[in-house]
């Protein structure tokens, strides 16, 4: 008679590797590769400043993806590393206030980061944000208007991408596009990555843009004129954003990388 190996009883247990160091529940190493790509992103102009010369950065497009991926703190971090480093690399787009551009680029990040409703303890982190973005809007406006004597009807047509934007932000809007690009469907995926890429671009736009109006105080004429280019670029963006993050996207899910804990995809 022989002796059977005994069976091991108890629960399975699974060993799963973690990065040695994160932020925010990201890997460090993933911060530092998106951070190059926005980097890297911030050679290539895709638009002009009227206003001031220089150029937008094509990074811009990519800044809300980087908070879908890393979630908003951890993305944040890495736009503003990227954009910063973009700065000193590509100053042909590193804009009038460049210091004003890494805010944009973090905050930017940050509202994408924060659109989707189910995140534990940070389902409300949208509120605060909402209200920060009202007040510079009507910090802008109201400069304009009541500083500068822009006219009260072009100031709305103007700022026509910022409160479109708080609008979709504020409504349900903002958790149904965090649940298109949760899906495996190619183009909702590319349709959610579109619209919120439209409002968190806008409000870096917004963010950036109140900032400069009160060091710069543009005339009435530059907003006429900026009337039908602004929508324009921020559709643009929108653009890259879906274009690039349905493939970015769509490659994470099929490598199986590890996801960071606030990622929305």
């Amino acid at each position: 008679m022989t002796d059977s190996p005994e069976k091991p009883a108890g629960e399975e247990r699974k060993v799963t590797l973690l990065s040695s160091a994160a932020i925010d529940g990201a890997p460090l190493s993933y911060i530092i590769a998106l951070a190059a790509v926005a980097a890297v992103l911030a050679f290539v102009p895709f638009s002009t400043i009227l206003t001031f010369g220089g150029s937008f950065p094509l990074s811009q497009g990519v800044f809300p993806l980087i908070g879908w991926i890393l979630g908003p703190v951890a993305g944040a971090l890495a736009s503003a590393i990227g954009r910063l480093i973009g700065i000193f690399l590509a100053p042909h787009t590193a804009g009038a206030v460049p210091l004003a551009s890494v805010w944009g680029a973090a905050i930017g990040s940050f509202a994408a980061g924060t659109m989707s409703g189910r995140d534990r303890g940070r389902s409300w982190w949208w509120i605060p944000l909402a209200f920060l973005f009202v007040a510079e809007w009507l910090l802008f406006i109201g400069r304009g208007v009541l500083v500068n004597g822009v006219d009260v009807g072009v100031a709305i047509l103007y700022s026509f991408i910022h409160w479109s934007s708080l609008i979709l932000y504020i409504l349900p809007t903002r958790v149904l596009f965090a649940r298109w690009i949760r899906s495996e469907n190619a183009l909702q995926m590319a349709l959610g990555l579109f619209f919120g890429t439209w409002m968190a671009a806008a409000f870096a736009h917004l963010s950036v843009g109140v900032i400069l109006y009160y060091m710069f105080n543009w005339p009435n004429e530059v907003w006429v004129t900026l009337i039908p280019i602004i929508p324009i670029e921020n559709a643009f963006r929108g653009l890259v954003g879906a274009v690039i993050g349905t493939g970015v996207i769509q490659g994470l899910r099929a490598v199986g990388l590890v996801k960071p804990k606030w990622a929305l995809y």
